[in-house]
């Protein structure tokens, strides 16, 4: 009785070895089966991460290429403006320089008139002091329109000789001490336009 009993333990014991062997490869099997299925999502999420990547560097380089468009559009547009501006500015100096000759002309005109009436006195030999005159008149006329426009004398006896106005064409003994190193003649007279020489005055300075 008591073998029976003992070979009846035996097969329990083997029949439940054998069912937890099965359950161990059941279980190896499906966690083998589980990491297979992982690796194949990882690699499959690796795979799609590249076309968006992709897409992302193309959205870049369309912004990067329409800004360059519209900065180029800009260049384009600015260069023509400063074309034209320029191009405009040159034709009214131009324009300016004819309107101011004009306007100078048509000053200087009524003087050469006078002078041709001058003229034609003193050929018809009229009164010599009514000549003389006629001439002081168109003088003082004519200074009158050079100050009009701008041009005023340099003074220049007893003045101080300066370079930045004078030009000393010779020199001689200073008649008094006080007038050493000043302008003792005017060779020939220098003008201002606007406060700026145009022609210097030709002196002579005492030394």
């Amino acid at each position: 009785m008591k073998k029976k009993e003992h070979k009846e333990n035996i097969k329990d014991t083997n029949e439940k070895t054998a069912d937890f062997i099965t359950e161990n490869q059941n279980i190896k099997t499906e966690t083998g089966h589980t990491t297979s299925t992982g690796q194949e999502q990882s690699d499959h999420e690796e795979v799609l991460l590249i076309p968006d990547e992709t897409a992302i560097l193309e959205g870049k380089i369309t912004e990067l290429q329409s800004g360059l468009k519209e900065m180029t559009d800009k260049y384009l547009r600015l260069s023509a403006e400063f074309d034209n501006y320029r191009k405009r500015t040159l034709r009214e100096r131009m324009e300016l320089t004819k309107t101011a000759a004009e306007s100078v002309m048509l000053g200087i005109l009524p003087v050469v008139d006078d002078f041709e009436r001058a003229m034609q006195s003193i050929e018809q030999g009229l009164d010599f002091e009514a000549t003389k005159e006629g001439i002081l008149l168109i003088y003082n006329k004519f200074n009158e329109f050079t100050k009009q426009n701008g041009i005023s004398e340099i003074v220049a006896v007893g003045q101080i000789f300066d370079t930045d106005l004078h030009e000393a064409l010779t020199k001689i003994p200073a008649p008094s001490d006080e007038m050493k190193g000043k302008i003792v003649d005017v060779i020939q007279k220098g003008y201002y336009l606007n406060e700026k020489v145009i022609r210097f005055a030709k002196v002579v300075v005492g030394e």
